[in-house]
């Protein structure tokens, strides 16, 4: 079963070919996409997409860039929005210091709020790292400490050290395209030691796009290409990563019934 765990079918790269997008997924055999929120402003647009595909769901959230729209974002801001059907995940969130978009206090104590929104409703955090290893993984582990939440680390490209710590909290790891990459060894080591059994894939669209559509704007069709990146990176074959990556994204977003 294939599972993109991380599309942004909302995004204005798609407003003219949406449902053909979503078509051509079907096809390529993806049985389930997660749409996911990049800011709360953009939260209707992002459950629309959901609403209406009985195989698509969401997650509610502010990425790190837009972390500046919400500096005074409560908890219950977002428990409110995870509620409503279809909601999954809480995120995309976290904190990224290479554009620093948002300032990095805003993006650490907005990350905290969405840390406690997922505590507090269970659902999984979907965290955004870059460029905050040290940070990133102390922020989780003194979080952690105050009360346990399930966290998957989308996209994962940060250093080994950082998934050595998350994991050792029981995280979850997604891989994308990024693995496929010709000068990613670096993310290909990193990826050869994370957990098999907590270990998804994603695209990312329309970012990100693999080898060999690398160039092209991202979709979920393409997803086969990351399966085949994943398996060729753990010596398993394709048919067992679809498999354990299966497995992990529902063990994970256990809301989610699967088919």
């Amino acid at each position: 079963m294939l599972i993109d765990s991380h599309v942004n079918l909302h995004a204005p790269q798609f407003a003219t070919d949406r449902e053909a997008v979503i078509v051509r997924a079907r096809e390529a055999g993806v049985r389930l996409m997660v749409n996911i929120s990049d800011r709360i402003s953009n939260f209707e647009a992002v459950h629309a997409v959901a609403v209406r595909h009985e195989d698509i769901w969401c997650t509610v959230g502010t990425h790190p860039h837009e972390a500046k729209e919400n500096e005074a974002l409560a908890p219950a801001d977002l428990i409110g929005h995870a509620s409503r059907p279809k909601v999954v995940g809480i995120g995309e969130t976290g904190l990224d210091f290479h554009y620093d978009l948002s300032p990095r206090e805003v993006q650490q104590s907005v990350f905290r709020v969405h840390i406690a929104a997922a505590r507090e409703t269970g659902l999984p955090l979907v965290v955004h790292t870059r460029e905050a290893d040290d940070l990133m993984a102390s922020i989780l582990e003194e979080e952690h400490a105050r009360g346990g939440f399930r966290m998957l680390l989308h996209c994962y490209t940060s250093g080994p050290e950082l998934a050595r710590r998350a994991a050792a909290l029981g995280a979850w790891f997604s891989v994308s395209g990024i693995a496929s990459f010709k000068a990613a060894e670096d993310v290909r080591a990193v990826i050869r030691d994370m957990p098999g059994d907590r270990i998804i894939v994603e695209t990312d669209c329309p970012y990100l796009a693999p080898v060999p559509m690398r160039g092209r704007r991202n979709e979920p069709a393409y997803l086969p290409h990351v399966v085949g990146a994943l398996a060729q990176v753990r010596g398993w074959s394709v048919p067992d990563t679809e498999a354990r990556t299966a497995d992990a994204f529902f063990a994970l977003f256990d809301r989610i019934p699967r088919p």
